[in-house]
């Protein structure tokens, strides 16, 4: 990294986090001299299943899927991480060997934090680990609530539900994303992928065009998304009330 780069101070203030945002002012100034904003690209790989975790990173414009990898290559997403929480949560659990490949969805900045200096933080700094435990238990929920989205949901409600995670954690209406790379985080055919969205498109809820993705319609998504979206938003309020 650039010196350019470890001179951007990370001030408390200006945090785009929730979940750092949240920490006691004296627990996030221990940690501010370690921390790097880095911005980060569309696809670009984070972490892969069984390899060790170097950083830590807490999304503040990005967007990070983790995927579950079969032995066939097959990749299906499992959860997101967005500027409500942290890639690398095996860290906390004791382990720096990831079972999940975490891709950037949404590319954007992120602030990250070395593992040697998490690691030592999360022993030291109490409120940092509770606000994680309480983020850990978010994420299981989405985990969840996710897994049976995708068994009872149709790929119309389920691409919504999708969209309105990126838009809330995108800074603006456009963001990069291919049909193909939509149907792979659904684990649906791209066929079906096109589908809905040249529906979506035609009732006005969003528009395609070489790979970018805008919203037009955020209400309308909301109408049309199934509950998962509005059950998994309400336990993030509830989390940072």
């Amino acid at each position: 990294m650039s010196g350019s780069e470890f001179d951007r101070k990370v001030n408390q203030k200006d945090l785009n986090n929730r979940l750092l945002s949240a920490l006691s002012q004296e627990a996030y100034c221990s940690l501010q001299s370690h921390l790097e904003i880095v911005s980060l690209a569309f696809k670009q790989v984070l972490f892969q299943p069984q390899e060790r975790i170097p950083y830590v990173y807490f999304p503040t414009s990005c967007l990070v899927s983790l995927l579950t990898v079969m032995t066939d290559g097959t990749a299906v997403e499992v959860g997101v991480v967005g500027n409500d929480g942290m890639a690398g949560i095996p860290l906390f659990l004791g382990t720096d060997i990831s079972s999940f490949r975490a891709v950037v969805q949404i590319p954007g900045e992120a602030i990250r934090l070395r593992a040697d200096v998490f690691k030592q933080a999360i022993a030291q700094v109490d409120t940092l680990s509770l606000w994680i435990q309480r983020y850990i238990n978010l994420l299981l929920i989405q985990i969840a609530q996710t897994s049976g989205c995708n068994s009872r949901h149709t790929v119309e409600q389920r691409c919504c539900r999708w969209l309105l995670m990126m838009h809330d954690s995108a800074r603006d209406n456009k963001f990069e994303m291919t049909q193909e790379f939509l149907a792979q985080m659904l684990c649906v055919r791209r066929a079906s992928v096109t589908e809905v969205a040249l529906k979506l498109q035609k009732i006005g809820l969003l528009q395609y065009n070489r790979g970018k993705m805008t919203i037009c319609d955020r209400q309308g998504l909301e109408a049309t998304a199934c509950e998962c979206y509005s059950l998994l938003r309400a336990e993030r309020d509830r989390l940072f009330s």
